[in-house]
């Protein structure tokens, strides 16, 4: 163990120096000379500004550039993090006017130009660049026309910096999102250019290597985060949108892979119109980007109940939604949510039963705890997750120990509905497997959970709870009798039961939104672990 442990701060301690001195280079005129190589093609494709509509939630009304003051704030150092990224990828451009005066935003751009032109970890970090630079090409007819001939070979010659940049560090990145979105700058770079040679190969490499890392047999992400996948499709497809518009050859594995994404995101949204609080994920509406699909002509369709690990079965009024997959491997797992087993269920497009959502800002205290079992509705033991977690070199908490689905079995019929499986994240530490049977009674409007604690080798007694968290604004209360607790929704009210086992009302945390938090409650059934198996079986029935 002692070994172990100076191995590990060995290697931490090399990592650190390799670190400083490829700073030191990024920074050196050694460097700046190296990415500074460039040719003179000047800007030919220039995509429509619209296709990035996908990507960008737009105000309903414009803005004008006069009414921005930012030359100044380049060099202001009072200004947050947050707002200074949003500053330096120019995003914002998408959000003016285009009868706004391109000779202001010509002169904004320049100005950053001269004082941004050399390597800058501030804003020449993958994300902020790649966003810079699509968000600049994208924006061509502000940024790009009727200016001088100067301006343009300044302009084109930064764009190709940041892009030579970008080839040279983007494979050093741990965050695959970051690669995903320097992948499509980096097309877009060829495309726009006509350098296939230089950019546009290199990033359709790179698109294909993303591909085969991040998604498994059937298209779904690795990481099985829902969030996620959507991200993936946008820039696939915004990706594909270039290389069509451009008259550019598409390739096949694109195709495949959208083909392939689209029913995953027909599985995980379109079949409710509802965002699924597992692994990851927030609410968001997606509408808009539905919208956008229609417009371009892309449809997606999935009538299976099975996909990614997760089950969704459904019909007119219900829809019931099961975590039956594995934890993912290590490296996926930087999102992932011990929530094996946790289900949610959709009244008439209202949440009876939800998982509490999670809370994305890894800096945050708030983020381990949203990626713990007790967040979700599903069965915990003595207050541990079912997934072992381990903070990264980054302090973020990722699986170290995953668990296995042992056993799986779903029935979808007219009238009636089971979604039965089993895993083993107890089973190492407590000597116990978690199987749950959830069924459902459609011309009752009622249903049957049974979870069971089997007793294995190496049983350790332990406490266990079993919640059912709610949304905030559920209204629940616990009878005079404390035998049953009734749920008040906005369009029905149901009644939980649970005989023989200790049923209680808590207050928890809600992360249903990004990054915040509000309260909320839930129905927690409490007990100790015997020596034996158990059986703990729970109602929800509408009234």
């Amino acid at each position: 163990m002692i070994l172990k442990s100076s191995l590990y701060y060995i290697n931490e301690f090399f990592f650190y120096i390799i670190n400083k001195i490829r700073k030191i280079y990024l920074s050196s005129n050694l460097y700046n000379k190296k990415i500074s190589k460039i040719d003179h093609k000047s800007l030919e494709y220039k995509p429509s500004p619209n296709l990035l509509d996908c990507l960008i939630k737009y105000e309903k009304k414009k803005n004008k550039i006069e009414d921005f003051y930012i030359n100044l704030i380049w060099t202001n150092d009072e200004i947050n993090e947050k707002d200074y990224r949003k500053l330096h990828s120019f995003f914002w451009l998408l959000s003016l006017d285009l009868k706004s005066s391109k000779k202001i935003t010509q002169s904004i751009i320049l100005n950053w130009i001269e004082n941004n032109q050399n390597y800058n970890p501030k804003n020449w970090d993958i994300d902020i660049l790649s966003k810079r630079i699509i968000s600049w090409i994208s924006n061509s007819k502000l940024t790009y026309e009727d200016s001088n001939q100067n301006y343009k070979n300044k302009f084109n010659n930064n764009i190709k910096k940041q892009a030579n940049h970008l080839i040279n560090e983007i494979n050093r990145s741990a965050w695959v999102d970051d690669k995903m979105i320097g992948c499509a700058a980096i097309i877009l770079t060829g495309l726009s250019y006509k350098d296939k040679e230089r950019y546009l190969n290199y990033g359709l490499r790179l698109l294909k290597k993303i591909i085969n890392f991040s998604f498994d047999s059937e298209g779904f992400p690795k990481s099985r985060n829902l969030r996620q996948l959507i991200f993936y499709l946008k820039y696939f497809i915004l990706i594909r949108e270039w290389l069509k518009e451009s008259q550019n050859e598409i390739p096949e594995y694109l195709d495949e892979i959208i083909y392939y994404l689209g029913q995953s995101y027909n599985f995980t949204w379109q079949s409710s119109n509802k965002s699924l609080l597992f692994n990851g994920n927030h609410g968001t509406d997606n509408a808009e980007f539905d919208k956008y699909l229609k417009f371009h002509g892309y449809k997606f369709n999935n009538e299976n109940n099975e996909h990614g690990g997760y089950v969704v079965l459904k019909n007119k009024n219900v829809l019931l939604a099961v975590d039956l997959g594995p934890s993912p491997e290590k490296k996926y797992s930087i999102d992932y949510q011990s929530g094996a087993l946790s289900f949610e269920i959709i009244f008439n497009g209202k949440k009876l039963i939800s998982n509490s959502g999670y809370f994305q800002d890894y800096k945050h205290q708030l983020n381990p705890i949203s990626k713990s079992t007790a967040t979700h509705s599903t069965l915990i033991l003595d207050n541990q997750s079912s997934s072992k977690m381990k903070k990264n070199s980054d302090g973020i908490l990722i699986v170290e120990k995953g668990l296995k689905i042992l056993k799986k079995s779903i029935i979808a019929e007219k009238n009636y509905w089971s979604i039965h499986g089993s895993h083993d994240g107890y089973l190492k530490k407590y000597g116990m497997i978690h199987d749950r049977k959830i069924e459902f009674f459609p011309e009752a409007n009622k249903f049957v959970g049974e979870d069971k604690l089997l007793k294995k080798r190496k049983f350790k007694s332990s406490n266990f709870e079993i919640r059912f968290h709610f949304e905030p604004g559920v209204k629940i209360t616990k009878t005079q009798e404390e035998k049953s607790i009734l749920i008040e929704m906005s369009n029905s009210g149901w009644r939980f039961f649970c005989k023989n086992h200790i049923i209680d009302i808590e207050t928890g945390l809600y992360f249903g939104k990004k990054n915040s938090f509000t309260e909320n409650q839930n129905i927690c059934v409490l007990g100790v672990t015997q020596n034996e198996d158990q059986v703990i079986k729970w109602e929800i029935i509408k009234i």
